[in-house]
C-alpha cells in the first residue's frame, strides 16, 4: 500500500517556562497530519512566560528545531509559535449589518467582516487573534454559513485576543534569531483547547485549565468560542521550588522526586514510605546537617512530601476557583479539562474535582497521528494544538485586507439590482 503523501510542513514551536519543544508535521494528501520529527531542550531564558534572556532562548529554540529536523531529515524555514504569557486579554466584539430581507451575498459578508476589523480597540495592545466565530440571522439564529439565506439583520461575534506588544516583539526576535520565520504567533489557550477539547465541549460550555511551569492559564470556552481568559503567574515550577526549599536539594533533585514520588492525593502507606534525598553539597547527606522538615539521615517519608505538593497546589485551586467564578462559569458549563506540565502528576484530576466541586478530565492532545508516546501526555497539548492550528489556517480579520469601498449606500442602480436578484431567487 502506498505511503500518503506529504502535501505541506506544519512546524510548531512552544517556547514555555521549562522546555521548549519542536514538531514537525506533515499534512497528507488525505488531509491527517502527520508527525515526521519532534525536538525538546530545557528552557533557558523565560520565567512566567516571558522572555528572560534573549541570547539563551534563541539557543534553545535553534537546538531544539535542529533536533526536531534531523529526525524528519527536512530543513524547515517557518514555525507558528506559542505565547503563554500573562498580559493575554481575550474580548468578543459583535457586529450587525442591516440586510433588509435580501439574500446575503458574499460582498455583504465582506462589509461585516471590515467593519468588523475596524470596530476593534486594541487599546494600546497588539491584537493577537481577531476571528469570525459564529453569524447570527435577525440577532437571534446561530448559523455558520450565512450565504445565500434571507436577513433582516446579518451579525457575527469576532472573538478577539490582546496582548502586550513587548513581549510579543522580544518573541518574535528570538525565534528569528535562530534563522526562522514567524508564521504567526498563536495564544497558548486557543492551541491547547484545539488539541484538547472536542467542537461538542467547546459548544455546551466547558473550563480549560492548563498547569504549565510558571503560568496556569484558565480560558472559558462556550458556544463554540473562547469568552473569557485569566492567567495565574504560579504554576508546576513553583511545586518544585517548594518541595528544593523545604528539603534542602536542589532543583533538579526537587523535580525528579516530584514526578516519580509526587502525588496530589494522601495515602496512609505515605507515612511509612521514606525517599532517600541529597543534599546541595552533592550526592551524598552531609552528616549533622539537616535536610529539612520531616526529615531524618537524608531520608523524608513521602507524606511530607505529598503535603509540601497540596499546599502549593491548594493555592492554585483556589485562584482557578476564583477565576471561573470571575467569569461566570457556573451559568455556563460545570466540566472542567486540566492539561499542561502540571497534569501529568499523580491523582491530579481527583484532587482537582475536589477542589473545583466540578467533574475533572485530564486533557491529552488528539487529531495527530503517529504521534510518539513521549509527546502524547497533557505537557505537549499547546504544541500539537499549534500543529492543528498551522494546518487548519483559520481565518483572521487582521490579515484581511481593507475593502476599497466598507459603506454601501442602496442607490437606485444597486437597489433595482438587489430587488431583481430577489424575485429571480424566488421564481
Amino acid at each position: 500500500m502506498a505511503q500518503p503523501k506529504v502535501e505541506k510542513l506544519i512546524t510548531a514551536v512552544d517556547i514555555g517556562s521549562w522546555k521548549v519543544s519542536a514538531l514537525i508535521a506533515g499534512r497528507t494528501d488525505t488531509g491527517e497530519l502527520a508527525i515526521l520529527g519532534t525536538g525538546q531542550r530545557e528552557s533557558r531564558g523565560v520565567r512566567r512566560g516571558f522572555i528572560a534572556d534573549m541570547e539563551r532562548t534563541e539557543l534553545a529554540v535553534r537546538e531544539t528545531v535542529e533536533q526536531a529536523e534531523r529526525v524528519a531529515g527536512t530543513n524547515i524555514e517557518d514555525v507558528w509559535v506559542s505565547f503563554s504569557g500573562g498580559s493575554l486579554v481575550s474580548d468578543v466584539v459583535t457586529v450587525e449589518r442591516d440586510m433588509g430581507g435580501y439574500r446575503v451575498e458574499q460582498p455583504d459578508i465582506d462589509d461585516l467582516l471590515t467593519t468588523g476589523q475596524q470596530g476593534i480597540d486594541p487599546d494600546g495592545r497588539i491584537v493577537l487573534h481577531a476571528q469570525p466565530t459564529c453569524f447570527t440571522i435577525n440577532g437571534k439564529v446561530p448559523v455558520k454559513k450565512p450565504l445565500g439565506m434571507h436577513a433582516d439583520l446579518l451579525g457575527v461575534d469576532i472573538h478577539v485576543v490582546l496582548a502586550d506588544g513587548a513581549p510579543l516583539a522580544n518573541l518574535d526576535l528570538c525565534v528569528r534569531g535562530a534563522y526562522l520565520n514567524v508564521n504567526s504567533i498563536v495564544a497558548s489557550p486557543i492551541a491547547t483547547g484545539l488539541a484538547c477539547l472536542s467542537e461538542e465541549e467547546r459548544d455546551l460550555g466547558v473550563a480549560l485549565v492548563e498547569m504549565g511551569a510558571g503560568v496556569t492559564n484558565v480560558s472559558l470556552y462556550a458556544g463554540g468560542m473562547l469568552v473569557g481568559l485569566h492567567s495565574i503567574p504560579i504554576g508546576a515550577s513553583d511545586i518544585t521550588d517548594d518541595i528544593a526549599s523545604s528539603f534542602g536539594i536542589r532543583r533538579s533533585q526537587a523535580e525528579r522526586i516530584k514526578c516519580f514520588y509526587g502525588s496530589a492525593m494522601q495515602n496512609p502507606r505515605d507515612f511509612r514510605e521514606m525517599i532517600e534525598i541529597a543534599p546541595p553539597h552533592g550526592d551524598v547527606a552531609v552528616p549533622g546537617q539537616a535536610a529539612g522538615p520531616n526529615a531524618e539521615g537524608g531520608k523524608i517519608t513521602r507524606a511530607a512530601l505529598v503535603g509540601v505538593i497540596c499546599e502549593r497546589l491548594n493555592q492554585i485551586m483556589t485562584e482557578v476557583n476564583a477565576a471561573l467564578a470571575g467569569m461566570g462559569f457556573n451559568s455556563i458549563g460545570r466540566q472542567v479539562v486540566l492539561t499542561g506540565g502540571g497534569a501529568e502528576m499523580k491523582g491530579i484530576a481527583d484532587y482537582a474535582q475536589g477542589a473545583l466541586g466540578r467533574a475533572v478530565r485530564i486533557g491529552r492532545p488528539r487529531g495527530l497521528s503517529a504521534l510518539p508516546e513521549a509527546h502524547s501526555g497533557p505537557a505537549f497539548a499547546t504544541l500539537a494544538g499549534l500543529a492543528l492550528y498551522g494546518a487548519s489556517n483559520p481565518v483572521d480579520l487582521r490579515t484581511m485586507a481593507p475593502a476599497p469601498q466598507t459603506v454601501h449606500r442602496l442607490g437606485a442602480p444597486l437597489w433595482w439590482q438587489r430587488m431583481m436578484r430577489a424575485i429571480k431567487a424566488n421564481y
